[in-house]
């Protein structure tokens, strides 16, 4: 019983917050998205820094319009986590 409520927790904990796995060449788009995402200015889930090189980190994202890591939908409501645009340190909330 022990075990299956350890499980239980531990996967609910990996999912819980899907910003800190969300890094790398990122599309933005209308349809068929991977995520939804609401921009806001403080208390975000992501902290991120818009970059052209080297985007291996969460929180770092280089834009493209061809063969992305994610597809993002901006929205204004029912988002799957927020974000915040940094200048510095990047990263999910801690």
């Amino acid at each position: 019983m022990r075990a299956i409520f350890l499980l239980l927790f531990l996967v609910a904990g990996a999912n819980a917050n899907p910003a800190a796995k969300v890094y790398g060449k990122i599309q933005v788009v209308d349809a068929f998205e991977d995520y939804r995402v609401k921009i806001v200015k403080s208390h975000a889930d992501l902290r991120v820094l818009p970059v052209k090189f080297f985007p291996n980190k969460p929180g770092k994202w280089q834009f493209v319009k061809a063969f992305p890591a994610y597809r993002i939908k901006f929205v204004s409501s029912g988002e799957d986590f927020t974000i915040e645009w940094v200048n510095s340190f990047p990263g999910p909330r801690k």
